[in-house]
């Protein structure tokens, strides 16, 4: 029996360890700065994936389109019974069913066509560079979106420590305001008072700490992780001066958006197109060459013949559709020029409203510190006022609620700053 039991124990007791050691593991917060974050983001989110794959349906579609300018060789077998007289018989009578056999090659070679494949694979060329720019365009896009989520859930972290801080100083106030009320120093008006700013202060504990728990789920899901993972932030949110001017980030913006480059190419796409339309006009030259072989038996390999041929083909007339397919042309090709200069005044806007409102916000971060600072130097005032029994309750309250909306108004203009310069960083095209 003992033995037995040694037994069990030493089989179970290293897989308890080990799954012991794993629940631990799993429980450690994940440390994530700022660039980790996006960094995951770009790993798992499947909206890049999404776009490196038509990235690769256009490299591929370019392959096809060269091959329209290069050697086609098509084999054909035939293997046939019939009692339909054969094309070399002088007598159109039937004739006793007979077996068939046949093989052909055909090679061919375009050797002009007015310009249409060529500029088929210049489009083939360009699309395949917009694919490439919307890479680039996408993954500025989730840099943003993890930025925000990063500094989102900072911004809820902070303000649930100082809801935290609130609920612990009014806790404090509300028991020495019952020790003076115990000593007859402070009436029963005064507890009531504080247990019901300590109440608020509680219900918005609740809701800051129901905010930040939102605030992880929604950053985990844009990292695509599971949206309960523990993560910590190890990067502050912090006030850093952005220096340059605004014509110069609309300059930088303008030059450097991949947007900028994709309405470009669109309209090379469409110049193209309006080639390729009028090549209709042109006539087409095709070098053919075939080797046939034929026989009445299996499998039909015997009676070689070869044709060559140049053939030249040209349309005399359509019923105007040429013409309609390069007015086509022409009208997407200026609806492409019109969209390119609706992109960049779209871009130029974007720009500016990120700009100003991070320079808004920055006034913002220098009023509020201040603010900071002279509202905790009023709460310290009020506390010893009103323990030396020359201020009031109220006076008490008010400025610990004073210290705690500055606090608030703080972190909430270096939010705003933060994500100002990301919407900025985007607005510009920066990597």
């Amino acid at each position: 029996m003992k033995s037995s039991y040694f037994y069990i124990k030493t089989l179970f007791a290293p897989i308890l360890a080990s799954t012991l050691f794993c629940q631990t593991a799993l429980a450690t917060p994940l440390e994530l700065s700022l660039d980790g974050s996006i960094s995951l983001t770009y790993k798992n989110n499947p909206a890049l994936q999404i776009v490196e794959a038509r990235t690769d349906q256009t490299a591929w579609a370019l392959r096809e389109a060269q091959t329209n300018k290069a050697v086609s060789i098509d084999y054909t077998h035939t293997d046939m019974r019939s009692n339909s007289p054969p094309t070399w018989s002088p007598s159109s009578a039937a004739v006793s069913p007979y077996n068939y056999f046949s093989n052909q090659i055909i090679a061919s070679l375009p050797l002009y066509t007015g310009g249409k494949a060529e500029n088929a694979i210049e489009q083939a060329k360009l699309s395949h560079k917009v694919s490439q720019l919307e890479i680039t365009a996408t993954k500025q896009h989730l840099k943003l979106e993890a930025s925000t989520g990063y500094y989102n859930m900072l911004q809820n972290q902070t303000l649930l420590e100082i809801a935290k801080q609130t609920v612990n100083d009014f806790s404090a106030h509300l028991t020495r305001v019952r020790q003076m009320y115990d000593t007859g120093v402070a009436p029963w008006h005064d507890v009531l008072q504080t247990k019901v700013r300590l109440a608020n202060g509680e219900n918005d504990l609740v809701k800051a700490q129901s905010d930040y728990d939102l605030a992880v789920y929604n950053l985990n899901k844009t990292m695509g992780l599971p949206l309960r993972s523990e993560i910590t932030l190890t990067e502050p949110l912090i006030y850093q001066e952005y220096a340059l001017a605004l014509d110069d980030v609309t300059s930088y913006g303008l030059a450097n958006r991949p947007e900028m480059a994709q309405q470009q190419a669109n309209i090379k796409i469409e110049e193209a197109q309006i080639k390729i339309a009028q090549s209709g006009q042109h006539p087409k030259v095709m070098l053919t060459g075939t080797m046939a072989w034929d026989n009445d038996d299996f499998a039909g390999t015997a009676n070689r013949d070869w044709t060559a041929m140049l053939v030249t083909q040209f349309n005399l007339f359509d019923s105007g559709n040429t013409k309609a397919k390069i007015r086509q042309a022409q009208s997407s090709e200026l609806a492409a020029r019109k969209q390119a200069q609706q992109t960049q005044d779209n871009i130029s806007l974007e720009i500016s409203d990120a700009y100003l409102s991070m320079k808004e916000a920055e006034k913002r971060i220098i009023t509020n510190k201040v603010a900071v600072e002279e509202a905790s130097v009023n709460f310290d005032i009020a506390q010893k006022a009103y323990s030396a029994g020359v201020g009031t309750n109220l006076d008490v309250m008010d400025a610990e609620l004073a210290l705690n909306q500055a606090k608030t108004n703080y972190t909430n203009s270096l939010f705003d700053y933060n994500i100002s310069k990301a919407r900025l960083d985007k607005a510009i095209g920066k990597e």
